[in-house]
């Protein structure tokens, strides 16, 4: 029997094992096996022009909120635009995000050569039967369930005691240690990112830092190969992320995010000097539905591959999830109900992605 050491790691789910689909795209296939084509009744119109031409996602000048003094013209419209992009689209790409480039361009090199391993190293890196952790696919809880044109690798990194400690010893080294100063930055600028958006809100900003100072941050690497059917398959199922913020690093040009807006899908293109950052169920629930957690998908092409790295930031373990005190008290009213942030995650973890229909069960419907 295996020994456990005092301090096990949380598990937060589990998904079915599935194969690799980067394998699978490796053969001269013309056609994709039938668990992968989704009948989306969303796809066949997404060619079609839109009414009216469709704004792109607002970009933030990360700079005039970190840099500028508080008091300052560039600093408020800064401001105001990130609260008016967080309610209106909740998805926003951040420039002069201050995070090097050479740390982004070597942690892209080392995303690369991992998954360009040979299958029997991934294999000991593999999601095993009772978590979800490792090289696989998530929110897989049925045979019979349609499955995405992609493979993920998916580890939780803060804080350090939530980890699978077997998982990052396993990691080659390099990667290993560009991992670690990589999820460093992305939580410093998620905190940064948090702390603006509590002021904007007008929201007790303690009561944000205490919600956040050690949040539980997970990295979720996406590889999208080429697909030979990309009007039948989805990268990514249309979801709503379950955290607080997520930031996106986008290793290539290859668009395929896809956000809902106004009924209809609308691509973000990739910006090579920014990060692409959203809202999730946790900040819509902390906000009092103030900032929107919006679905996305991601779509597949027969040409290029598409990689991205995702990192996801949560509240401490321990804390309760539900609306912030001071907005209930500015709003007179809370519009989602309260629970443990594990019971929360377990809850999330446990269900086949369905666009919002987590965050739906989440709401406290006012009659």
């Amino acid at each position: 029997m295996e020994q456990h050491n005092e301090e096990e790691p949380i598990n937060f789910g589990r998904s079915l094992i599935v194969p690799s689909v980067q394998e699978l795209a490796k053969q001269p296939i013309t056609n994709i096996p039938p668990r992968y084509v989704h009948h989306d009744p969303h796809h066949a119109s997404d060619n079609a022009p839109a009414p009216a031409p469709t704004p792109s996602v607002p970009v933030i000048d990360l700079r005039y909120l970190f840099v500028e003094a508080s008091g300052s013209l560039a600093y408020s419209s800064e401001l105001n635009k990130l609260h008016t992009a967080s309610k209106e689209w909740g998805f926003f790409q951040v420039i002069n995000h201050g995070i090097s480039e050479s740390l982004l361009e070597d942690f892209k090199r080392e995303i690369l050569s991992f998954f360009n391993l040979p299958m029997e190293e991934k294999l000991k890196l593999w999601q095993e039967e009772d978590n979800h952790e490792g090289f696989g696919q998530l929110f897989v809880v049925s045979e019979d369930q349609k499955l995405d044109w992609s493979d993920m690798f998916y580890i939780t990194t803060l804080p350090h005691n939530l980890r699978k400690s077997q998982l990052f010893q396993n990691l080659p080294q390099v990667l290993r240690e560009k991992f670690e100063a990589y999820s460093m930055e992305m939580k410093r600028l998620a905190v940064a990112i948090l702390g603006q958006m509590a002021l904007a809100l007008g929201m007790d900003t303690h009561e944000m830092t205490e919600l956040f100072q050690d949040g539980v941050q997970s990295v979720r690497m996406n590889y999208y190969p080429p697909c030979p059917q990309p009007e039948m398959a989805l990268g990514f199922s249309s979801h709503s992320d379950a955290d607080a913020l997520t930031i996106l690093y986008q290793l290539n040009q290859a668009a395929g995010l896809q956000i809902r807006k106004d009924g209809n899908w609308v691509t973000v293109k990739p910006r090579p000097d920014a990060l692409v950052v959203n809202v999730g169920d946790i900040l819509e629930i902390i906000s009092n539905g103030v900032y929107k957690s919006i679905e996305h998908r991601v779509i597949v092409n027969s040409d290029d591959k598409r990689m991205s790295v995702a990192t996801f930031y949560s509240s401490n373990m321990g804390t309760e999830l539900g609306p912030a005190r001071s907005l209930v008290a500015k709003h007179n009213v809370a519009n989602y109900r309260r629970v443990p942030l594990d019971a929360y995650f377990k809850g999330f973890f446990a269900r086949k992605l369905d666009g919002k229909s987590y965050l739906d069960f989440m709401k406290l419907h006012q009659h």
